[in-house]
């Protein structure tokens, strides 16, 4: 490769000095700047095969400055670097002509390898993409900083402005439909319909008349014309959430319309032209389903043109503060009183393993906001929060439910029996109700060892009015337990 000389714009005076020595190693000539203002000077006088620009300078934000590079040098690779590692960040730099977003602290070794991937591609002569509003205080779609979340804000941010098909993999609660809407609400279809479709939520048999319509009369009760989930996305994006679940036979029709490019309704004729992007999700290993037969292999390769995996939350730790920051700010949006946790407190929440990932935190933080009055959750609370001992497990409750169940149907024989064999007098609901409240309370107490906040949610009732119930059952709450 032909030695290039690099424009580098950069407030740090150590990256400055760090890409002059690495770049210079490569045979480069590298010339600095700390402000926007003298690197267009140099980019207005023909200097430089390529950029890099930081994004937050004294005198310009260096995503401003891309638009302006672009259309006197089309052809000018800009790499941009930023401590503002967030998904908006990578898409504004993607949508305004960026080659390349590189999230600070980076690797020197990466960056050497971008800039010399830069310089040796043919150039395309394009502009920048379509650009969106600039409102800084947009919501976050998606909220992290590790290093994780940086590589999928890159991938995302590269896939907006294309309809590649696109496989999410992951966890349940870990984002997958935040990650496809991020797709939708900065792509190109922007102005279409997100329509989402939960494979996993529609029986079997109505699975084809839910994507594709149905004509009248095309099956019994089909009394009107209906359309389906791909006309409805069309200019827009469809979301297959959980994939997986979809049978064979809609596999195979879901896989004629990816490779035809149009599909039927169930009952019609007429081919429909089929124009949305799919995105679509799951928490399941598909390839372990198409060895044992379970889903198509060829309809596994139509899918997953780019695949992206979706870390777990003990995999990216580091965002738990951030996270809980976000939700706390938007309960406190909604009416809610302001919280915050202590250092003891987060700790522990970013030792925990999160099964439910970051939807059970999610809900971890309504519940702070809501059941505790103190501004402040210290590590007392999150203690008892995320203690195993604290939540019966679901094999816990299945006994009390079957011993209530065995007591409700002993009741219904007692007032059968009393009126020998007839009809009870009327009331029967309220007094069954009434004689089973008691145990009910008293089972739930248990199973949430004596924890009346867990016991109210167990049961779906407000706390107070639980502690109304007990004081007037007068039921004995052994208090303490862990």
């Amino acid at each position: 490769m032909t030695a290039a000389t690099i424009l580098v714009a950069d407030d740090d005076k150590a990256i400055r000095t760090v890409l002059t020595q690495a770049l210079g190693r490569q045979g480069h000539v590298v010339r600095t700047t700390g402000n926007a203002s003298t690197l267009w000077q140099w980019v207005h006088a023909g200097e430089g095969d390529l950029v890099i620009t930081d994004v937050v300078m004294p005198d310009e934000n260096g995503l401003d400055l891309i638009p302006r590079i672009k259309k006197l040098r089309p052809s000018l690779r800009i790499l941009v670097m930023s401590a503002q590692n967030t998904l908006l960040t990578a898409v504004k730099a993607t949508e305004r002509g960026a080659f390349e977003y590189l999230p600070k602290p980076f690797d020197l070794r990466e960056l050497v390898a971008v800039v010399n991937r830069a310089l040796s591609e043919p150039a395309t002569g394009e502009g920048n993409l379509s650009q969106q509003g600039d409102e800084e205080d947009e919501q976050l779609p998606l909220i992290g900083r590790s290093q994780a979340m940086q590589e999928i804000y890159r991938v995302l941010a590269r896939l907006m402005p294309t309809d590649l098909t696109v496989m999410i993999y992951g966890e349940s609660g870990t984002g997958k439909e935040l990650a496809a809407r991020a797709l939708h609400d900065y792509g190109k279809r922007r102005r279409g319909s997100f329509v989402a479709v939960n494979m996993a939520a529609i029986p079997r048999e109505l699975i084809e008349s839910e994507l594709f319509g149905h004509e009248k009369g095309a099956f019994t009760g089909a009394t009107t014309r209906s359309s389906g989930r791909f006309e409805q996305a069309a200019g827009g994006t469809l979301f297959l959430d959980e994939i997986g679940d979809m049978p064979l036979e809609a596999q195979t029709r879901l896989l004629r319309v990816l490779q035809e490019g149009e599909y039927t309704t169930v009952g019609g004729r007429t081919p429909i032209r089929a124009e949305v992007r799919i995105i679509a999700a799951t928490h399941r290993d598909l390839r372990q389903m198409v060895r044992q037969g379970l889903f198509r292999e060829d309809l596994f390769y139509r899918l997953s043109v780019v695949p992206i995996r979706l870390p777990p939350l003990r995999e990216r730790s580091e965002d738990i503060p951030e996270l809980v920051r976000h939700f706390f700010a938007e309960a406190q949006s909604e009416g809610l009183t302001a919280k915050s946790l202590d250092g003891e407190a987060m700790e522990a929440l970013r030792a925990y393993s999160w099964p439910g990932n970051v939807r059970e935190l999610e809900n971890l933080v309504r519940r702070l906001t809501v059941l505790y009055s103190q501004e402040t959750i210290g590590l007392d609370v999150i203690a008892g929060e995320l203690s195993d001992g604290d939540a019966a497990e679901p094999g816990e409750v299945a006994a009390p439910a079957e011993s209530l169940g065995s007591a409700v149907e002993h009741h219904l024989r007692s007032y059968f029996a009393a009126h020998d064999g007839n009809l009870p007098a009327p009331g029967l609901y309220d007094r069954v109700l009434r004689e089973m409240e008691r145990p009910l309370i008293e089972l739930s107490l248990s199973a949430t060892r004596g924890n009346q906040i867990r016991a109210a949610k167990l049961l779906g009732l407000n706390r107070n009015t639980l502690r109304k119930k007990i004081r007037d059952l007068d039921i004995q709450v052994v208090r303490g337990l862990k």
